[in-house]
């Protein structure tokens, strides 16, 4: 349950920058949003005044959201034609989260509280939820353990000609059963995804999803993850898998082999590694984002690999580290063009892959928390290729 000081704390970093970007009020209604401040997800809007209390708004369930909210003023939907007489007259610049709001919603909001203006707040919002908490980073913690218990049973059911789909099946059972609260939650417009992936001749296809690394999937309109297809003996066996438990995510990747490895898929894991630990080392604030991103592609150019980094060929994810916390897709991105420095306990997955085609896919990935030391690892489950028995 989230406590009253860190909800407080929370809409204080949101008031502030409010304030200086001249934002008189922020009304909040995106779910995770909502829940980040006001520590319930129901159906509700949030408005946070930039100097002032938080009023939460339900729409259902108006009890629940009593039984689990810090705030104080915790109200019924009103009317549409009520709507505007809640608010000071006064707060004239409202912002919104624009990356997320869709336009039914905005001309809702813009007829019930005419006369205002609506700003965009999403880097705003994002910044601020970019940076834990302690509270958050134990919850990441724990998510990073619960998702590395589960990742240890993976030798005691992957057997050569199961099909990827069983072989993710089980991994979504297990993760289930330790608590895993199923909803992989996505900022980004048009992207989904379902637990991870568990791929091996699938690792090679491409696909819309935002990512070095998508599978076959079972369908053209779920094509992305698992697929039909047989794990075969010394293919590359790549598991991507999210665990969400109590809300906050960790992220993680293990490489599996049934068999031998080709030596070229070998050295290709073997430059992730050391990409992952120069991307890790630099992990300090004040670090630019992008600046890593750069380092860690020149790595895998140097090596003979830069046209397969991070995806197929031609179809290549330009980042190799993203921010993760109640969404999988947070503040900060390793990433081309994105120019802004790090700062103390982001948290990110750092995900160094390669795409080899008529190989397979293979790479490492874990999530670190931002330190004057550099990346803090979350799990300390070990990097290095699982080979069976075939």
């Amino acid at each position: 349950m989230l406590t009253q000081t860190e909800s407080q704390q929370r809409v204080s970093r949101l008031q502030a920058k409010l304030q200086t970007k001249g934002v008189q009020a922020a009304l909040l209604i995106l779910p995770i949003d909502v829940y980040y401040f006001a520590g319930t997800r129901q159906n509700a809007v949030l408005w946070i005044p930039a100097d002032g209390l938080p009023m939460l708004l339900v729409r259902k369930s108006l009890s629940r959201a009593r039984e689990e909210s810090p705030i104080t003023d915790i109200r019924p939907f009103p009317p549409s034609k009520e709507f505007a007489s809640v608010f000071n007259e006064d707060q004239l610049s409202i912002g919104m989260t624009f990356d997320a709001v869709p336009v039914q919603q905005h001309s809702f909001y813009t007829r019930a509280l005419p006369g205002r203006s609506f700003v965009d707040i999403s880097m705003i919002v994002r910044e601020v939820m970019s940076v834990k908490s302690p509270f958050e980073l134990e919850q990441q913690k724990y998510s990073a353990s619960k998702l590395a218990s589960v990742f240890a049973e993976v030798p005691q059911f992957l057997k050569a000609g199961m099909r990827e789909l069983d072989l993710s099946a089980e991994m979504e059972y297990r993760l289930r059963k330790a608590g895993h609260e199923g909803y992989i939650r996505m900022r980004a417009f048009n992207q989904e995804l379902f637990f991870g992936l568990a791929v091996s001749s699938g690792g090679v296809n491409s696909g819309f999803f935002d990512g070095p690394v998508t599978g076959t999937g079972l369908s053209s309109v779920s094509p992305h993850g698992a697929s039909y297809d047989e794990i075969q003996v010394s293919q590359p066996i790549l598991m991507d898998f999210v665990g969400v438990f109590n809300g906050y995510i960790a992220d993680m990747t293990r490489m599996f082999v049934i068999g031998t490895l080709d030596p070229e898929l070998q050295r290709a894991f073997d430059v992730a590694l050391t990409i992952q630990e120069m991307v890790r080392q630099a992990m300090k604030p004040g670090t630019i984002c992008e600046e890593l991103f750069l380092a860690a592609a020149s790595m895998a150019e140097q090596a003979g690999l830069g046209s397969c980094f991070m995806g197929m060929p031609g179809e290549q994810a330009k980042f190799v580290g993203h921010g993760v916390g109640l969404e999988l897709d947070q503040l900060p991105v390793l990433a081309k063009g994105f120019a802004v420095t790090l700062q103390a306990n982001q948290v990110i997955a750092v995900e160094p892959k390669f795409v080899i085609p008529g190989k397979g896919a293979i790479g490492i990935e874990n999530t670190f928390i931002v330190t004057d030391e550099g990346g803090l690892r979350l799990s300390d489950f070990p990097d290095e290729i699982v080979f069976l028995d075939a």
